[in-house]
């Protein structure tokens, strides 16, 4: 028998008759009319090859075929009522599931230390792994499921099939060491122009004010690029060169080194950080409780 041609509300028509013995009750019990019951009551027994109810007196008694059968009817729609109709849970203290996330290596200096601490006191068996990726790569690892979520600043998952949830926004400013011998606590663009400038460029990650400088035809020399934004903060320390920043990577500097953020004379763009996630992952509690976990962190008041 092919099972793409059961109708499964036969086993509630079923399952209604073994309960009540009766096709007026049993239609009652399910919402039918007595001739919607009684059609359905053909269909099952053409379907299954037997009578399966016969009448007896003020009754419809099962058959043994229909005997035989209960146990498997019964567990199929307790398993369709506990298991499928109730709704997914997630309970945050017990559950031991791995959640995937995709950072930039500052995000995991910066945040994963506030996150690891949340966990600890609201779900310690939750398990985080996290990637760091070209920011083109990003969508196929949500989409894919290599993924659950992506923290941080990703233009390219503004698009249909994603969720975003803003965390914080972050303008620019400059990164200079504590004793920096010509700049003090606020900087002119002359200042600026004729500063030695260490660039941070990560592999496959745009940096979005080499890109607003570039727009404007603004030009300053750049003595270093390098490629990791906690190689940062000892060059700074250690050096007159001066770094232009997102707020949140300099404020994770100067708490963690001998650096100062001053202003930068440059209007430059702002970084949303923000949440992102495919929408697979929309409804599921699990997640959902993960991301206002981590907005309750992060985004203002």
């Amino acid at each position: 028998m092919n099972t793409a041609s059961i109708d499964l509300n036969l086993l509630l028509t079923f399952h209604a008759m073994l309960e009540h013995r009766s096709v007026t009750r049993a239609g009652e019990a399910l919402g039918l009319s007595q001739p919607a019951m009684s059609s359905a009551l053909r269909r099952l027994r053409v379907l299954l090859q037997d009578p399966l109810f016969i009448r007896a007196g003020l009754e419809m008694k099962p058959t043994p075929r229909a005997l035989q059968l209960s146990p498997a009817v019964r567990q199929v729609i307790e398993t369709v009522q506990s298991d499928i109709l109730q709704p997914a849970r997630f309970e945050a203290r017990s559950s031991s599931r791995t959640f995937t996330v995709l950072m930039p290596d500052i995000g995991e200096a910066n945040f994963l230390p506030r996150i690891l601490a949340m966990l600890a006191q609201e779900a310690p068996q939750l398990n985080l792994r996290t990637l760091a990726m070209p920011r083109h790569a990003a969508a196929e690892s949500l989409e894919s499921g290599a993924a659950d979520l992506a923290m941080g600043y990703f233009p390219d998952l503004h698009k249909a099939g994603f969720f975003k949830q803003q965390l914080m926004r972050s303008p620019h400013v400059t990164l200079v060491r504590q004793h920096h011998p010509s700049i003090g606590k606020r900087m002119d663009l002359t200042q600026f122009m004729s500063a030695s400038h260490v660039v941070v460029k990560p592999h496959g990650r745009e940096h979005v004010f080499e890109k607003y400088l570039q727009q404007q035809g603004i030009t300053r020399r750049v003595v270093l690029e390098i490629s990791n934004f906690l190689s940062l903060l000892p060059i700074i320390e250690s050096s007159d060169l001066i770094a232009t920043v997102p707020q949140d990577l300099a404020d994770f500097c100067v708490q963690h080194g001998q650096v100062r953020a001053v202003p930068t004379p440059v209007q430059a763009p702002v970084i949303d950080v923000q949440l992102h996630w495919h929408q697979r992952l929309q409804k599921d509690p699990g997640h959902a409780w993960l991301r206002s976990a981590i907005h309750r962190l992060f985004a203002p008041n």
